[in-house]
């Protein structure tokens, strides 16, 4: 039955989260039932592509990104896909109506990682994130407004710039492997061979801007969204203070982390924050 083969596929990007991202996924448990298997849905998707153009380094990249963005494109015009994840994405982008403009782009930045290094000036830079997160975190408001068109354009540049805070805070976390091993660079007018307190600080301050409105929305998101989105804001706070805090020299030779209890820790407080009505 469609049904059960709907169930089991819903269960699949759940399984996806739930092994890839710890932090996402003890967010996304704070979600209202109602919405917690889309945002699962909508995580598997963007996994699975992220996958094939950064890990899958013995295997034909663009070939298996190729076939993956055919048969998203069919699962989306047909409504089905015998890719489990892909076939649970595709019903929740028809449940909420998502923009197919916004799957578009994530893919075009998607693949950019299959052979663009270095993104040289500002505009790459910006055409870059919005595609590789800001559109992530539009999908997700969709579902977090349950397509309310009027709620997610009063809401969509705030979550645009947590999308990119978010984003940010991966690339100088990441910044070893990237430049190490993959051989990107992300940020404009930063000489990774050279990077130093001042780059940093600059990349911090913008980090910071980014998630100065984004905190903005997600005091006006719906409660079933709200404490789960803040859940995520605070960690990923908490990993900018922690970056803010290092030097610039180990960032480029390690990969910063919040241990597993501190991000408990910031469950705990985030709950009481929010049963206190302080959000």
């Amino acid at each position: 039955m469609k049904q059960l083969f709907d169930i089991v596929s819903n269960d699949c990007s759940k399984n996806v989260t739930e092994k890839y991202s710890t932090s996402f996924s003890l967010a996304t448990r704070m979600l209202d039932q109602s919405i917690r298997s889309d945002i699962y849905n909508i995580y598997g998707f963007v996994r699975f592509a992220d996958e094939i153009v950064d890990t899958f380094h013995q295997y034909p990249k663009k070939e298996l990104f190729d076939r993956f963005e055919e048969n998203l494109n069919h699962s989306l015009k047909n409504k089905i896909s015998l890719n489990p994840i892909l076939n649970s994405f595709q019903m929740t982008v028809n449940k909420y109506n998502i923009d197919l403009d916004l799957i578009k782009a994530f893919m075009r930045s998607m693949r950019w990682d299959l052979h663009k290094k270095k993104y040289l000036n500002k505009k790459d830079y910006k055409t870059y994130i919005y595609g590789s997160a800001d559109v992530v975190g539009l999908m997700c408001l969709k579902v977090f407004v349950k397509g309310n068109d009027k709620k997610y354009n009063d809401l969509r540049e705030n979550a645009m710039s947590l999308g990119s805070a978010f984003q940010k805070v991966n690339f100088l976390r990441d910044l070893k492997n990237d430049h190490n091993i993959l051989k990107r660079s992300y940020f404009p007018n930063v000489d990774l061979n050279s990077f130093d307190e001042n780059s940093k600080e600059k990349i911090i301050k913008e980090i910071e801007n980014d998630f100065k409105k984004g905190l903005v929305g997600i005091f006006k998101l719906p409660s079933e969204a709200k404490f789960a989105v803040y859940t995520a804001y605070k960690y990923y706070f908490k990993l900018l203070i922690k970056l803010k805090n290092t030097p610039s020299t180990r960032i480029k030779s390690s990969r910063i982390r919040v241990p597993n209890f501190e991000k408990f820790t910031v469950l705990a407080k985030s709950y009481v924050n929010y049963r206190l009505n302080l959000l």
